[in-house]
């Protein structure tokens, strides 16, 4: 009994002490670093969402020795702002709609093409297949000097207006609708007939008040925090761009880290990307509620949106050359289950 008793002992204490380097050794694993990372958004949009996500899975896991500071509401700028900082390693991180990396990757453009996510499986689909992911963050880190790791999506960017139901391409005539000045925004709106009117984010409420433009186009959660309500009254549940936005990281700032620090960024993006995926379809119902129960009206696009996406699609040509190819859109598009 004494000799088991006393093996019992040993085995126990040589237990302990080999727990107590593994101890040690995690909590000195990474070194202490402060991460900037930054958005243009404000608390409670997809992207603030995200990044608190991002911050509290690494300064969890590396036992605080890494921290991240968050500049959010356009503290540092706006999206196109912090792009630049990336770029110069003033920010680490940051987070911003796809269409404000376009100007410094073109290849990004490849994701906002209309009709791109007919479905949001189709954007599930692809943008959690690994190596779709890494190598297009190749491409766009050659192209832009930032790396996506991660996508975030949010909703649709349903169309709205305050004049008419629109099921049809033939209900849209005659309307004016505000559109982003973005090229491949714009040339959907072309595609179907009509002339959008590009108009500043800032300016667009204002416009929609006064009868300067009848409509406009955005997820939502956008349509819900701006009380669009107010100034619009018929929804069109369109699918034709789905709002896909990437975390960033600055390149030669990720070319640097230490392998396992570069481990946990990776980690905590897609992580934190795939909460944000959740957190998104739950708030999308959510604010269309909000905006039926202020009285807007949702109309479904009729013949399953047929005529919106051929006619929307017909201007994929014009983005072969950004994009690299219909033989590596056809590519996505089977990846993406289409």
């Amino acid at each position: 009994m004494k000799r088991t008793t006393l093996t019992f002992v040993l085995g126990a204490v040589m237990a302990l002490v080999m727990a107590i380097p593994v101890f040690s050794a995690n909590a000195a694993e990474y070194k202490k670093m402060t991460i900037m990372a930054a958005t243009a958004n404000p608390e409670g949009s997809f992207h603030v969402t995200a990044l608190n996500k991002f911050k509290e899975i690494i300064e969890k896991e590396s036992n605080g020795a890494i921290t991240v500071k968050l500049f959010v509401g356009g503290s540092m700028g706006d999206e196109q702002a912090n792009v630049k900082q990336l770029r110069n390693e003033e920010l680490h991180v940051a987070v911003l709609a796809n269409g404000n990396l376009t100007p410094f990757a073109p290849k990004a453009t490849t994701l906002i093409l209309p009709y791109m996510f007919p479905k949001i499986e189709n954007a599930y689909t692809l943008l959690g297949n690994e190596k779709f992911v890494n190598d297009f963050g190749d491409e766009i880190a050659k192209q832009g000097k930032v790396r996506p790791v991660a996508w975030l999506i949010g909703g649709y960017r349903v169309l709205t207006n305050s004049k008419k139901p629109v099921k049809s391409v033939a209900d849209l005539q005659g309307l004016k609708i505000r559109v982003p000045p973005v090229k491949i925004q714009l040339d959907a709106f072309k595609s179907w007939g009509v002339e959008p009117h590009p108009l500043a984010w800032s300016e667009t409420f204002n416009a929609l008040q006064q009868g300067v433009v009848d409509g406009q186009e955005n997820p939502h959660a956008v349509n819900r925090d701006q009380k669009f309500w107010e100034v619009q009254k018929y929804i069109t549940d369109l699918h034709y761009m789905l709002w896909v936005g990437p975390i960033l990281v600055s390149e030669n700032w990720y070319k640097k880290l230490p392998a396992d620090t570069k481990a946990l960024v990776l980690k905590a993006a897609k992580d934190a990307a795939q909460y944000e995926w959740k957190w998104s379809a739950e708030q999308d119902q959510i604010a269309l509620k909000e905006c039926l129960a202020h009285g807007m009206i949702l109309d479904q696009p009729a013949d399953n949106e047929a005529e919106w996406k051929e006619r929307a699609r017909a201007i994929w040509p014009q983005f072969y050359d950004v994009v690299g190819g219909k033989k590596a859109l056809d590519d996505i598009l089977a990846i993406s289950g289409q």
